[in-house]
């Protein structure tokens, strides 16, 4: 992180012009689909891309272009797109630089749905993968072959929270002509900006911390112009993932605290984390925050802090993760994360091939909200005493 980096005066002030918008502190929904003009030559002047004017909104709206403009300043990026979802942002970002016949090396614990797409998906349009342990370089290194295009990296990882040297991964892609890009969900640019390290496109589920609400879903995706203007014009506009104007108000409300939030859930993962690992009930947590976390160095070394998602194996069997999690009375059951409430959610419950991704039955994943800490604490100590 530079010494010149200012998230919250970013997050605060970036992109808003108040004079513009009659002196409102919070900005005008441009609640409209389409954009009209004065004369033939303003409309021609528009499509010929005239800088500032607005055509429709599944293109671009000037509610949306704020929260963009503040996304790209925070990871430190060209620019940035938003989309409907963070899956609309995975996909554009990998369709834009694949087509038949090429190879994808990614992570082997990377969010379900990214799994799904390069099982599932990818290969009706002959597109094959590789995935790797995103620990071992060399183990990425051999998997490259001549038709590899995009090397796909989360770190840390869903579920186990396996980190990636991002910069050392960078740098064996770019020897390559391969693309890299890096789920940054977990960390937000406030604790990891991954273009500062050598990544080429950076992408969020805007759902999780960037609004920060529990009441959005978005994403976003950060790269050069060049990028977000090819994506733009073809991804999202021929697949039409656009999110509506009230969504993104919504999505930079939610970027105005995001600087004074992470370091509240970080405080509150960690003594949670700490409390876990002390407990004779829990095999293991994984959280980089964790000095017994095997890669914690290298977290220190790439991120200025980590978030608030962890998860626990219990030392139990099916039938005591369910007592623990039925005698949770504060952290409700659910997916996603990133709002201010606290989650649980057992693996076993949802549809993760866990056996093939190499999840243990008894693996539980915690989200630590915005409660006191202790009040968290009490509550995982009751339901640990369920079985």
């Amino acid at each position: 992180m530079t010494d010149d980096y200012r998230p919250r005066t970013i997050a605060a002030h970036h992109g808003d012009t108040p004079a513009s918008w009659q002196g409102a502190v919070a900005p005008p929904i441009y609640e409209t689909s389409l954009f009209t003009f004065p004369t033939f030559e303003a409309a021609q002047a528009a499509f010929r891309g005239a800088a500032g004017v607005y055509i429709y909104t599944r293109g671009w709206n000037p509610t949306t272009r704020l929260a963009e403009e503040k996304i790209a300043a925070l990871e430190d990026g060209e620019a940035c797109k938003i989309f409907a979802s963070g899956m609309a942002a995975v996909s554009s970002a990998l369709l834009r630089f694949l087509q038949q016949g090429d190879h994808v090396v990614a992570v082997r614990s990377l969010y379900s749905v990214t799994y799904r797409f390069l099982r599932e998906f990818a290969p009706r349009y002959g597109i094959s993968h590789t995935l790797v342990d995103g620990r071992d370089l060399d183990e990425i290194a051999s998997a490259i072959r001549p038709n590899t295009k995009i090397l796909y990296l989360e770190s840390p990882t869903s579920l186990l929270f396996e980190l990636q040297d991002l910069r050392a991964c960078a740098a064996v892609a770019r020897e390559r002509g391969v693309v890299t890009i890096v789920d940054n969900s977990w960390a937000t640019p406030i604790f990891q900006r991954p273009i500062a390290l050598g990544i080429d496109i950076v992408v969020h589920s805007a759902s999780k911390y960037l609004s920060g609400h529990s009441d959005v879903v978005a994403g976003a995706l950060i790269a050069s112009q060049k990028v977000v203007d090819n994506i733009a014009h073809y991804e999202h506009a021929i697949l039409g993932g656009n999110i509506g104007p009230f969504e993104a108000w919504l999505l930079v409300r939610g970027l105005r605290t995001l600087p004074v939030r992470m370091p509240a859930h970080q405080a509150a993962a960690t003594l949670v984390a700490r409390f876990l690992e002390a407990h004779p009930r829990v095999r293991a947590v994984h959280y980089p925050g964790l000095e017994s976390h095997p890669q914690h160095a290298l977290g220190q070394r790439q991120m200025s802090g980590c978030s608030g998602l962890l998860s626990l194996e219990l030392d139990a069997d099916l039938d005591g993760v369910r007592a623990f999690t039925n005698a949770l009375r504060v952290f409700a059951i659910g997916v996603s994360w990133g709002g201010y409430e606290s989650l649980v959610l057992p693996i076993a419950v949802t549809n993760v091939e866990m056996k093939e991704r190499g999840y243990p039955l008894s693996l539980v994943r915690l989200y630590v909200g915005l409660e006191e800490p202790e009040v968290l604490v009490d509550d995982l100590e009751q339901a640990l005493r369920a079985w």
